[in-house]
């Protein structure tokens, strides 16, 4: 059974109407309830108001697959949180960054760069192509489909080079984007989804969820996490392979922790 964690920031579920009636239960609980709906997946939801974000050591231990959703709010999620999800990522935990987060600590902290895009909230149509047939994550998709109403985000789209693009969107005003990126981070799979505004009932559409589905099955490393995973230990000249000896002037003495 694979354990997905569905990270809501749950703000404007709670301070706008539309959305609230939209996801009434809250877009991270709509989300949930997709995953669920495959018996190889087990879902649960935490959010940005949980103590620890919802994310304590002892839950990301538990979890195989993150999906992350923020618009709002990323600038209170707390720094801890976004270095225990990192060094999970880098250790083997897969996570799917959805819609907005695209400027999440989390996102931009795994990238390396500014990720920052062009966008218009006009409730156009967007159409999506799968760019890479036969990838797991497409696997049971029409060649395209269309949302009748979303957020138009467009190119270019500032982020490394993707290790495979599974989908691309246009829109009805024309622009192109990347809306479906793979990525790896130490042993941890990471896939950037385009579509989800949160004023839409995106989430509830069929394709949309299939592609979730299929992003956490592909997500998941099924070896063990790599244990501390940061860590830059010393290693002394009399545990070395083939005998050396020590030559020259050192800095630190053998065992010593080094400067990070």
């Amino acid at each position: 059974m694979i354990r997905a964690v569905v990270w809501g920031e749950n703000v404007h579920e709670q301070t706008n109407k539309t959305v609230a009636d939209v996801y009434p239960e809250g877009m991270h609980a709509c989300i949930a309830d997709a995953l669920n709906g495959d018996t190889g997946i087990e879902a649960t939801t935490a959010t940005l108001q949980d103590p620890e974000h919802g994310l304590s050591q002892s839950r990301i231990d538990q979890t195989d697959v993150l999906l992350w959703w923020g618009h709002a709010a990323h600038g209170d999620v707390s720094d801890d949180i976004v270095d225990r999800v990192t060094e999970a990522v880098w250790s083997g935990m897969g996570l799917i960054i959805l819609h907005s987060a695209h400027f999440s600590k989390i996102f931009k902290r795994l990238m390396g760069t500014p990720c920052n895009l062009t966008w218009r909230e006009a409730g156009e149509r967007e159409r999506l192509w799968v760019t890479a047939r036969g990838h797991p994550i497409t696997q049971d998709l029409p060649d395209h489909f269309e949302l009748e109403h979303e957020e138009m985000y467009g190119e270019p789209f500032a982020v490394p080079e993707p290790l495979e693009t599974v989908l691309i969107s246009w829109f009805q005003g024309g622009e192109v984007f990347r809306s479906g990126l793979t990525y790896r981070r130490g042993a941890g799979n990471i896939f950037y989804f385009r579509p989800g505004h949160e004023t839409y009932p995106t989430y509830y559409d069929q394709n949309v969820r299939k592609v979730l589905t299929n992003a956490v099955k592909w997500a998941v490393n099924p070896e063990a996490r790599i244990p501390d995973v940061a860590s830059a230990p010393n290693r002394v000249v009399e545990d070395t392979l083939e005998p050396i000896s020590t030559r020259g002037p050192k800095l630190h003495a053998d065992g010593e922790a080094g400067y990070r």
